[in-house]
């Protein structure tokens, strides 16, 4: 299923229905059209079961879906999940995501929402980010997932899975070229090395883009784009029920500035003496090993190497005096391990499994102020050890019960430059139950109450105040729900209704761009209400969509100058949606046409900053051959402006990209 952002003004929806008319014109009804909706096994919950049958609100995207929609990165994907989103940062390399209003700051080296890569985490924002080659299948949960999950998944986990090589070759290659000089390329290939023994996949993506911002004092754009990495998968299976998969993935940014200006001044015009750019890069390495036991047990270990460097320099005066700049070079690494044993006792299913991971984190960076030029540098380490179970138990006929927990304890150390060593520790034990009935075939109803929780740690830039700690932010989360296939699996819907009381409630206060200082001082409320639904119309035609209704209201929240107890919380609109039509003619032509929409978000806690609501419109047109795929896309056909206007407390504006056309072509081999 999948999701996005509802409405857009009555002008642009009426200029998108004339050309989507006009568009369809050329095409014929097929005579073979798809009859039903595909069945999606899903591990969400550790165990395999269908996407209708979890007791959660979930989407759910598989590969060849993303293939055929054109799905190239994490951040298009997200759009189409309710609920879901992110904070407007304007780097390539740092997104900060929002999931039921709930959202983190980036500085916190850790998110609202946890994602996992074939088993292996990212726990933080710098470096939420995957591109779509290769993929299997996007597991999206929504709601705490702390009870098999663990930290950071307060809010919900991303769960992607690549495609495992098979005997089954696979080539596909692509190349695009689009508006401010984009290029794009991109390759997909795996195989057989030993028939059914040995076998390899890689991908490898390369883009680059032209920025939209001018630099007045250097010339042409400040917000030049380019980004290229790839990946590689080995695997080995001695016999019919073990395998070894060895993997490697890198992405590397070679960025120009953030896309900000002067909060105030002209839109998309900046005079900065210091040059902006972003050389950030991800790394990750991982073997995944899994066998079936005698006993009918299945065992797995999953071991992750993840290496993230976040290099920034930013201008934040915007001309050409250095007054103003931040700078960065934070090296974040997280080894990870993980061993799972599943089985079932009678009808239940279960899986219980350990997990360690130890962090090694190198900040250093430097700010410039009007006075002098402040350079920094810090440790920032940890460890974590887990237990966890999770159980689902058939209680009656058509019932059945899910209990999970998870017995956590972190660590943290932080180690200032010239200053000494300080510890915090925490431990934390996590439940889920979920109660759902099956009332009729392949139509589920559920409730269920969930923890979940985002890490703690020190104030690393808060030498004034001694680097203080804070503690982790806590999630009691109430939902029920209703989700199914209807109309011979033409339908498949999802409705979550849920409310989530948010305490030690990490928020930030900021006095200039760059310096941040956190503190468990406030308390909230998250309420709302999401729909998803994908239908077969018939004939061709397929619909999907989702909206999201959510209200996140502090209900303390003081400092020492404010109150800000009733107020939105930042990052959290009211209402997201998406809607999604796709035509596929007889003749192998296709038009899909995607809306949509998000409501105002505030900025900050005093909500006196603000990005205004707004509706996009995006628009795909192809024709496919025996081997190749020729399309043409343009996004944002509306031309909308959406720029977070005061971002960092004021400061800065974050602008939104401008309409872009382009054509692709993609072969097949």
């Amino acid at each position: 299923m999948n999701v996005n952002q509802p409405g857009a003004g009555r002008y642009a929806w009426g200029k998108s229905t004339s050309l989507w008319a006009a568009l369809l014109v050329v095409t014929a009804p097929p005579a073979n059209a798809q009859e039903e909706l595909p069945a999606i096994t899903v591990t969400a919950n550790a165990l395999s079961q269908s996407a209708e049958s979890v007791p959660a609100a979930m989407s759910v995207f598989d590969g060849q879906t993303l293939e055929r929609e054109h799905v190239q990165d994490l951040p298009s994907v997200l759009r189409r999940v309710p609920g879901f989103g992110f904070q407007p940062f304007g780097q390539s390399a740092i997104q900060p995501p929002v999931v039921r209003g709930i959202s983190s700051n980036f500085a916190s080296y850790s998110s609202s929402a946890l994602m996992m890569v074939d088993g292996v985490p990212t726990f933080m924002a710098q470096g939420f980010d995957h591109d779509m080659l290769g993929i299997e299948r996007v597991e999206v949960l929504r709601g705490p997932q702390s009870a098999l999950y663990g930290r950071n998944a307060e809010a919900g986990v991303v769960n992607i899975y690549t495609r495992a090589p098979d005997n089954t070759p696979h080539a596909r290659l692509s190349t695009e070229l689009g508006s401010r000089n984009k290029r794009v390329a991109r390759a997909d290939l795996s195989g057989p090395l030993v028939e059914d023994r040995l076998f390899l996949g890689v991908t490898g993506n390369w883009s680059e883009q032209d920025g939209f911002i001018d630099d007045r004092y250097h010339g042409g754009q400040a917000d030049d784009r380019k980004k290229h990495g790839g990946r590689m998968a080995l695997r080995w299976t001695p016999n019919d029920t073990s395998e070894a998969i060895l993997r490697y993935s890198r992405q590397d940014y070679d960025d120009g500035a953030a896309q900000w200006g002067a909060s105030g001044t002209r839109r998309t015009r900046v005079s900065s003496g210091v040059r902006g750019w972003d050389h950030s890069s991800a790394r990750s390495v991982s073997l995944d090993l899994s066998t079936e036991l005698a006993s009918g047990l299945k065992f797995r270990s999953v071991t992750g190497n993840s290496d993230f460097y976040d290099r920034v320099l930013q201008d934040t005066d915007f001309r050409p005096a250095d007054a103003l700049h931040i700078g960065r070079d934070n090296h974040f690494n997280t080894l990870s391990q993980q061993f799972t044993v599943e089985g079932t006792l009678g009808d239940s299913q279960w899986v219980t499994g350990v997990y360690f991971d130890r962090d090694r984190h190198d900040l250093g960076g430097e700010q410039k102020t009007p006075m002098r030029l402040l350079p920094y540098s810090a440790k920032l380490q940890g460890h974590s050890a887990a237990l966890f179970s999770h159980w689902m138990i058939p209680v009656a006929e058509r019932w059945t019960l899910t209990l999970g927990g998870r017995a956590e304890r972190d660590f943290v150390r932080f180690t200032p430059q010239g200053g000494d060593s300080r510890d915090a520790s925490w431990k934390r034990f996590s439940p889920k139950v979920a109660l759902q009935y099956e009332w009729m075939d392949d139509a589920f109803v559920y409730a269920s109450v969930a923890d979940g929780f985002r890490a703690g740690s020190f104030n690393t830039f808060s030498p004034a105040a001694n680097y203080p700690a804070y503690a982790p932010e806590k999630v009691r989360s109430w939902e029920i729900g209703l989700k199914g296939g209807a109309l011979d699996r033409r339908l498949l819907y999802s409705v979550a209704l849920y409310t989530m009381d948010i305490d030690d409630m990490q928020v930030q206060q900021m006095l200039t761009p760059g310096v941040v200082y956190i503190a468990n001082a406030a308390s909230a409320r998250s309420s709302g209400l999401e729909l998803q639904a994908d239908y077969l119309l018939g004939e061709g035609w397929k619909l999907q969509g989702a909206v999201a209704l959510n209200r996140t209201r502090f209900d303390t929240f003081t400092d020492a100058a404010n109150d800000y107890s009733g107020n939105h919380n930042p990052f959290a609109p009211d209402l997201t949606g998406n809607l999604g039509l796709r035509y596929d003619a007889e003749n192998r032509w296709y038009t899909q046409l995607n809306l949509s929409a998000v409501s105002r978000t505030y900025l900050d806690a005093a909500n006196s900053n603000r990005r205004a609501g707004y509706g996009l419109i995006d628009l795909d047109v192809g024709r496919s051959f025996e081997r190749f795929e020729v399309s043409a896309y343009v996004n944002n056909l509306a031309n909308k402006r959406y720029d977070a206007v005061g971002y960092q407390n004021g400061f800065v504006d974050v602008y939104s990209p401008p309409r872009e056309l382009g054509l692709r072509l993609t072969f097949d081999m």
